[in-house]
């Protein structure tokens, strides 16, 4: 995979993001311990609940991002893990996990309404939509609820459950928990992503293809 003018840009947008809030965002969460066992670190990094965005059936990989829909980086991140995915889907499944940093005020709604969308079996189709609308509704201090329903009705979810999903303590529980495997992993800020057990540290998008690339190959 050939890296575009447009992808490097992309990046280097990206890296100048991580630059300029990375260490805050290091700083929300207290140090956690990342398991040894191996393991341990597989069930951790995917559960069987966990949203794939493509399932091949001899998959060779599998590439997890934990992920935040308000993160500026992740949303600068998304085209050029689209791309990713359209080059190495038909090899590699590439798993969503929530991780909505506390600093950011929408970013635990937003990962219910996507998830209330997955309730109705369009997870893929709101993850797409938070990020490319993430310009209108992240980094401010209003509650964005009724904007993230109109994105259910553009979607044509059955609104009567999706608001039942959407305010539902169990949805609630099921963001958390991935939380949760984030910290028990080490992962302090997003995006954090993992090929298969082994947590990924790109400095640049060949860091990441490069990577698929062995894996695959």
């Amino acid at each position: 995979m050939n890296t575009s003018r447009p992808t490097k840009i992309a990046w280097s947008i990206v890296a100048a993001i991580l630059l300029a809030i990375g260490v805050a965002m290091l700083l929300d969460r207290e140090d956690t311990p990342t398991p040894t066992d191996t393991a341990l670190v597989s069930d951790l990094v995917v559960r069987p609940d966990s949203h794939r965005l493509t399932s091949p059936p001899q998959s060779k990989a599998t590439f997890v991002e934990f992920l935040d829909f308000e993160c500026e980086a992740c949303g600068a991140l998304y085209p050029i893990i689209e791309d990713m995915r359209r080059t190495y889907g038909d090899r590699v499944t590439f798993v969503v996990r929530y991780f909505p940093m506390p600093g950011h005020f929408n970013a635990e709604r937003a990962a219910r309404a996507v998830e209330a969308a997955a309730q109705q079996g369009r997870f893929e189709q709101m993850y797409q939509h938070m990020f490319t609308t993430q310009a209108q509704w992240g980094e401010q201090r209003t509650p964005a609820d009724d904007l993230f329903r109109s994105f259910a009705v553009d979607l044509g979810l059955d609104m009567t459950a999706f608001d039942v999903v959407y305010d539902s303590p169990a949805t609630l529980a099921r963001i958390r928990a991935d939380v949760a495997d984030g910290l028990a992993l080490g992962v302090q800020g997003t995006p954090t992503f993992f090929l298969d057990d082994q947590r990924l540290e790109p400095t640049s998008i060949d860091d990441l293809t490069d990577a698929l690339n062995q894996a695959t190959n």
